[in-house]
């Protein structure tokens, strides 16, 4: 069974090089993460330093999940930094390695990520995920709203067109009494 941690900014670092397998092994499935095949090692190992970054400056939060000393999955969320968006987080980069996948694993990081933002007063949570691709469908029966597809969105890493599905989520009542 996985567990499941939050990471500090120094944790993250210290993380790259698993955190960097993790997105490898996504964009060897074709995986729409913002990535083009073949795998560009220092592009995707930018990313995560950035990440940690973000980490660091409090405008991200970074969810692992372990499994016999190894980082299996990974998501996180942008805490979003307009005046006017203060309950808001973008949930990106739900990622679990494919040979441990269908055992509750993407749901725990979730969950994990659900209460983390509820403690930020994050508790409006969008994301965006590969129409058709069994992320997709993960995300309804964790109780996230389809909000739309637009067609042609991003590309595939193999170059094809990804339509792109959005979803959120309320984690409470977003009322000005609330």
């Amino acid at each position: 069974m996985a567990t499941i941690q939050m990471l500090s900014a120094d944790e993250a670092r210290r993380a790259i090089p698993a955190l960097s397998s993790l997105m490898e092994d996504g964009i060897e499935d074709n995986a729409s993460m913002g990535f083009m095949a073949p795998y560009d090692a220092e592009a995707v190992q930018a990313f995560w330093q950035d990440v940690a970054s973000n980490v660091a400056a409090g405008t991200t939060l970074l969810a692992v999940a372990v499994s016999d000393g190894e980082i299996v999955g990974t998501v996180q969320a942008a805490l979003a930094q307009k005046p006017n968006q203060p309950h808001r987080a973008d949930v990106m980069k739900l990622i679990v390695l494919r040979r441990h996948r269908g055992q509750g694993i993407a749901r725990n990081l979730m969950e994990a990520l659900d209460a983390v933002c509820l403690s930020h007063n994050r508790w409006l949570l969008v994301l965006d995920t590969a129409t058709g691709s069994d992320a997709e469908a993960i995300y309804p029966r964790l109780g996230w709203q389809k909000a739309g597809v637009v067609p042609d969105y991003a590309l595939y890493p193999d170059g094809g067109y990804c339509p792109t599905t959005f979803f959120y989520k309320r984690l409470k009542d977003g009322s000005a009494s609330s």
